[in-house]
């Protein structure tokens, strides 16, 4: 994917998000086994399901929870990319955004 491809991609998941797309936000997974569940979930979807992705990683436009935790802080996020490297989800994404597979 080029860097427009990428810009076209984020801009069609923010036009969803902001348009109201509900996803599963809740439970966030406190452990590894409740972790690998969401991702068992994930690689269950055909490869080109944008929003069934979105809605079980649970991913919102906007910093989340007590902490206000966003991707910018998330371990699979890269940076110069504006990317989500976590290979179930692998998508461009914004540094404001967060999903519910965040880790530190």
């Amino acid at each position: 994917m080029s860097q427009s491809d990428d810009d076209i991609l984020r801009k069609r998941i923010g036009d969803l998000l902001a348009n109201g797309l509900v996803t599963q936000t809740e439970p966030f997974p406190e452990t590894e086994k409740e972790f690998g569940k969401i991702l068992d979930q994930l690689r269950e979807l055909p490869p080109d399901d944008l929003e069934g992705k979105l809605v079980i990683s649970g991913f919102v436009d906007h910093p989340y929870g007590e902490d206000q935790q966003r991707c910018l802080e998330c371990m699979y996020y890269l940076v110069h990319r504006k990317w989500c490297d976590l290979p179930e989800l692998a998508v461009p994404v914004e540094p404001e955004w967060w999903c519910r597979l965040w880790r530190i």
